[in-house]
């Protein structure tokens, strides 16, 4: 099913880390707990059914959910289950479908042979509401009546990051060349159409010549908040330099052997 837009952080206006080069963003829109709400969080969270459905929840109000199953991906809820085969896999699937049909919202859910995947978004606010809460948990239900188990630690969303002084000189050629497209309200972004690509981000930076520039893209790797020091601490093992941990938990900057730079991200201590 692809029937949400795809995924995008709305609203992002970022100037770049100071003293990381290629670093990843630290507003909050930047994988922010994905909105700001103008009410109190508890109005968000003891939501009756039917009421705040346009309310968009921070994260700390969707961890407050106790959604298990479930993790905040900027903008978005995501899980994954394990399914062990097809069939079982099939089964979920056509079990999301009744329940989004029943509550008129649909999330974007991918089959494989052993897993499924759902992103729940309310595409209309530009994040996460109550009507994704209420749906995650009926999903988690469903996912629990035909055996399949969730895998929130495997869940990532990848992120392409180029530095740049001048946004416009460059964004039209990524533009055309990736197929991407962007918007007036996020022009520091270009988003996949289909769902399938990582969204380009440009970070502002100062102007070089390319003969001074080593490494002008990161990778940008979003994880849940408790995978984040492991996956931090596994690359380092592998031969990876932690380069900065100064702004953690909302992102480790490491390097490769060559000096190579990527980040672990998460939505902690970026907003209420």
């Amino acid at each position: 099913m692809t029937d949400q837009n795809q995924q995008g952080d709305p609203g992002r206006t970022d100037a770049p880390e100071p003293g990381v080069q290629g670093g990843p963003r630290a507003t909050p829109e930047r994988g922010a707990d994905p909105g700001v709400t103008s009410e109190p969080a508890t109005v968000a969270m003891n939501a009756t059914p039917g009421a705040d459905d346009r309310t968009v929840l921070s994260g700390h109000d969707v961890e407050a959910e106790l959604l298990a199953d479930w993790r905040v991906m900027f903008d978005q809820l995501h899980a994954r289950f394990a399914t062990g085969d097809f069939a079982t896999g099939l089964r979920l699937v056509a079990a999301i479908g009744e329940a989004a049909e029943e509550a008129d919202h649909h999330p974007d859910v991918e089959l494989t042979y052993a897993a499924v995947v759902v992103r729940l978004w309310s595409h209309d606010v530009g994040g996460t509401t109550m009507r994704d809460v209420r749906l995650a948990r009926e999903i988690s239900d469903a996912a629990a009546r035909v055996g399949a188990t969730a895998e929130p630690e495997r869940l990532s969303v990848l992120e392409l990051a180029l530095d740049t002084h001048d946004l416009d000189a460059v964004r039209p050629f990524w533009a055309a060349l990736l197929g991407y497209e962007g918007d007036d309200e996020t022009p520091d972004e270009l988003r996949d159409p289909t769902g399938h690509g990582p969204t380009l981000w440009f970070q502002e930076s100062d102007p070089r010549s390319p003969e001074d520039v080593e490494q002008r893209f990161h990778l940008d790797l979003r994880v849940p908040p408790e995978v984040a020091e492991r996956r931090v601490r596994a690359a380092v093992e592998a031969g990876g330099t932690l380069v900065d941990d100064g702004y953690a938990p909302r992102f480790w900057v490491l390097a490769d052997a060559q000096g190579n730079r990527a980040c672990i991200t998460t939505w902690l201590g970026r907003g209420a």
